[in-house]
C-alpha cells in the first residue's frame, strides 16, 4: 500500500569514485523518480559551463603583423603556431586573472609547451609541440593570460588586447566531458529510487572534484535570488548533521579557490590556513588574532564563511568536530 508523503526523500548518500587525476564520478543517491534528472541535467551545464579556467587572450610575435605571416627560421606558419599556441593549457599561479608572458628562443631548437613554464604560469600538458626552430632563428613574443569561463572569441576581444597583438579566441573551459547516467535504486524493497552518476573529465587546469564543488557554488548563489521571497536560507550547500567523510567535502575547499582578495588571502597563507574548515573551526577573537589580519579582511572572511553555510548560527556538532581535526591534520602532516 502506498503511503501518503508531505515532503519527497531526501537523498543522503554521497560517493567519489577517482578514476584518475583528471578524472572522477561523483555518485548521489536515493532520489525519488524524476529527481534524478531534474537535479543532473543543470548540473552538467553548470560544470560545462561555469568552471573557471585560462587561456591566453593575444600574441605578439617580433616580426609577424598578422597571423597569415611567417618568420624567419621557424617551420611553422605563424597561423599553426597560434593553433598549437591555443591547445596549450595554462594554469595562472597566483590569485591574478591575467598576466602578460615574454618568451625568447634562438637556434636549432624543437621549442614544446613545458618551455613556456615560468614563475607566473603553470602548463599542465607540457608535452605539445609548439615551433620548430632552425639555427638562424630569432622568435620572440609576448602572450597575455587571462582567467575567465566559457568561450570568448576574438572579436569580443580586440579592444582588451595592446597594439600591434593578435586577439585569439579565447577557450576557457578546463572541462572535458560531464556526462551523468541515471540508475535504479532500491529503497526499503520499492524499486522507484534513483541514482545520480556524474562522471567529469577535466584538462588538467582544476580537477573533476573542484569543477563539480564550482558548479554547486555557482547554483546555490543563482538560486539565492528566492531566498526573499521563501524567506529561507537556500544557499548553504552543508548539511546540519555530518557522518561520513565525504560529507566533510564542504569543508576542505582549499582558501585559494574561494576568491578572497590578494591581502586576505596572504594573511591566511602566512598563518598556514589552506582549507575552510581551518577557518570553520576558529572562534571570531581566534580569526581576529591572526597577524595582519585588518578589519576589512576579517569582514571579507566572515562574508565568505556565511555564502558557503557556516555563519554566526551555524552549530558544528561534537562529532564533526573531531572529525574534520583529524582529517585536516592528515591533509597537512
Amino acid at each position: 500500500m502506498r503511503k501518503i508523503k508531505v515532503a519527497p526523500y531526501m537523498p543522503r548518500e554521497v560517493e567519489i569514485n577517482e578514476i584518475s587525476e583528471n578524472r572522477a564520478e561523483i555518485i548521489a543517491y536515493p532520489f525519488e523518480s524524476g529527481y534524478a534528472v531534474t537535479i543532473a541535467h543543470p548540473m552538467r551545464r553548470l560544470i560545462l559551463g561555469s568552471s573557471i579556467g585560462y587561456a591566453p587572450i593575444s600574441i605578439r610575435i617580433e616580426g609577424a603583423a598578422h597571423e597569415f605571416d611567417t618568420i624567419r627560421g621557424m617551420h611553422e606558419d605563424v597561423a599553426v603556431f597560434i593553433i598549437n599556441l591555443k591547445n596549450i593549457r595554462f594554469k595562472i599561479k597566483d590569485d591574478s586573472e591575467r598576466v602578460e608572458l615574454k618568451y625568447s628562443f634562438s637556434g636549432h631548437k624543437e621549442v614544446t609547451a613545458q618551455d613556456l613554464n615560468n614563475d607566473l604560469v603553470e602548463v599542465v600538458n607540457g608535452d605539445l609541440p609548439l615551433a620548430t626552430l632552425n639555427e638562424d632563428a630569432q622568435l620572440d613574443f609576448t602572450i597575455v593570460v587571462a582567467k575567465g569561463i566559457g568561450y570568448v572569441p576574438s572579436e569580443d576581444l580586440r579592444d582588451e588586447v595592446s597594439e600591434n597583438a593578435i586577439a585569439l579566441d579565447a577557450f576557457f573551459t578546463p572541462v572535458r566531458k560531464a556526462n551523468y547516467r541515471i540508475e535504479p535504486v532500491l529503497v526499503e524493497d520499492n524499486p522507484n529510487f534513483e541514482k545520480i552518476v556524474f562522471d567529469i573529465e577535466t584538462d588538467g587546469q582544476i580537477g573533476p572534484v573542484e569543477a563539480f564543488t564550482n558548479a554547486l557554488e555557482v547554483m546555490n548563489k543563482q538560486l539565492s535570488v528566492f531566498a526573499g521571497v521563501l524567506n529561507v536560507d537556500i544557499t548553504s550547500p552543508v548539511p546540519k548533521s555530518i557522518g561520513n567523510e565525504n560529507e566533510l567535502k564542504p569543508f576542505l575547499v582549499t582558501v585559494d579557490s574561494l576568491g578572497l582578495s590578494a591581502r586576505s588571502f596572504n594573511s591566511l597563507d602566512r598563518a598556514g590556513i589552506k582549507y575552510l574548515g581551518e577557518l570553520v573551526l576558529m572562534s571570531e577573537n581566534e580569526l581576529k588574532n591572526i597577524k595582519n589580519l585588518g578589519k576589512k579582511s576579517l569582514d571579507e572572511i566572515n562574508e565568505c564563511l556565511i555564502e558557503h553555510g557556516f555563519g554566526p548560527d551555524f552549530e558544528l556538532p561534537e562529532s564533526t568536530r573531531s572529525d574534520l581535526v583529524k582529517k585536516l591534520e592528515q591533509l597537512k602532516a
